[in-house]
């Protein structure tokens, strides 16, 4: 069903893009607007499915087994994550055996005995103290503060999403101070197309996880790395070529990390704590478009005396100068937030591959 509904979304938003723009018929609209009421209805319908598949289990199911029968109404490879996390308490205690250095707090400590023992790299601390052992362990909000791995996560999201969105909010003043204001509805086309694809993207993960299995922080790491290439770029040239190519890859990378980022909050930190926890690392949102506006509005009126004035007499900055640093700021951030998470990356693979190597023996077993 949710493969269907990324197929449809796809499909629609490739026409937007290519045919939006054109002047359409009374009809065409009518159609447009039915075929968006239907796809805004159309999920509706999983509750129904999920009820089907309640009822299939307890009635049917129960009775004899169907092996390989296509009228399973739910594919197993999407319970599969669900089935971990409910199978995490039972992990944990085959995870200790594995490892005789897990504890029972998911946290690793180090005590001072170990740190005169063994002499660590500072990079070796950062990778090693303190990151998680295990998925799904959930965090309150005194634990979430003093996780560095949430800190990692929040400036990652702060350089990288959060600079997207500041990036859109100014993509008019931009395109205007390019000398592309008649470009401007492209552009924001652009931009929002990228954002939709980019938004379908994050769940290839879970399509492909039987046959490229690879953490939910790599992804976002891959996802941050298009921010800071548009942002040099843009900062290099200021033709309509590379202003398009450059939203289009801010757009693209946004969208994927504002759709992943509740994924990864409930995978880190808990699927129960996952309302609270993501609405904290959201306030980045707020406070990066404070920073990052203000840090344009700067640059933009310190290069004033080569615009105009208006007749509210607001300077209207024209040329390359107008956001030259700040795309140049915006860059050096990004690349701090891709930076920060590949080092989350590096810090929680071993407790990815662990939930993955879990997931396999369960499956193992339940088939034997």
């Amino acid at each position: 069903m949710f493969l269907l509904l990324n197929i449809l979304a796809a499909l629609n938003g490739v026409y937007l893009l290519l045919f939006g723009s054109k002047s359409s018929g009374l009809t065409s609209a009518r159609l447009l607007f039915g075929g968006a009421i239907i796809l805004l209805i159309f999920p509706l319908c999983i509750p129904g499915l999920v009820i089907a598949r309640n009822w299939y289990s307890r009635t049917i199911h129960t009775s004899f087994r169907l092996e390989g029968s296509g009228f399973i109404l739910v594919h197993p490879d999407e319970l599969e994550l669900h089935k971990g996390m409910l199978a995490h308490e039972a992990n944990r205690e085959s995870y200790q055996l594995m490892n005789e250095d897990a504890v029972q707090n998911p946290v690793k400590t180090i005590t001072a005995a170990e740190e005169e023992d063994v002499d660590e790299s500072c990079c070796k601390k950062l990778i090693t103290r303190d990151r998680l052992e295990v998925l799904g362990i959930e965090h309150p909000l005194w634990l979430l503060l003093r996780r560095a791995d949430f800190w990692l996560y929040y400036i990652a999201y702060f350089c990288g999403g959060t600079i997207g969105l500041v990036y859109s909010n100014n993509l008019g003043q931009i395109a205007q101070s390019l000398g592309q204001s008649s470009n401007t509805t492209t552009l924001v086309t652009l931009y929002s197309s990228f954002s939709f694809f980019g938004r379908l993207l994050s769940a290839t993960p879970d399509y492909i996880r039987a046959k490229v299995y690879f953490a939910r922080t790599g992804w976002l790491a891959i996802a941050l790395l298009p921010t800071p290439i548009a942002l040099f770029l843009l900062a290099s040239s200021g033709n309509a070529s590379a202003l398009q190519a450059g939203t289009a890859l801010i757009g693209l990378s946004s969208g994927f990390i504002f759709a992943a980022a509740v994924s990864i909050t409930s995978e880190l930190f808990g699927p129960n704590s996952v309302g609270v926890n993501h609405n904290i690392l959201i306030t980045n949102i707020p406070i990066g478009s404070l920073i990052y506006g203000f840090l344009a509005a700067l640059v933009y009126d310190s290069h004033g005396f080569t615009g105009i004035k208006t007749v509210t007499d607001s300077v209207v900055c024209m040329g390359r100068g107008c956001y030259y640093l700040t795309f140049v700021w915006w860059g050096c951030l990004s690349v701090l937030g891709l930076g920060s998470s590949l080092v989350l990356f590096i810090r929680t693979r071993r407790a990815y591959r662990r939930f993955e190597q879990s997931r396999i023996s369960s499956n193992m077993v339940d088939d034997s």
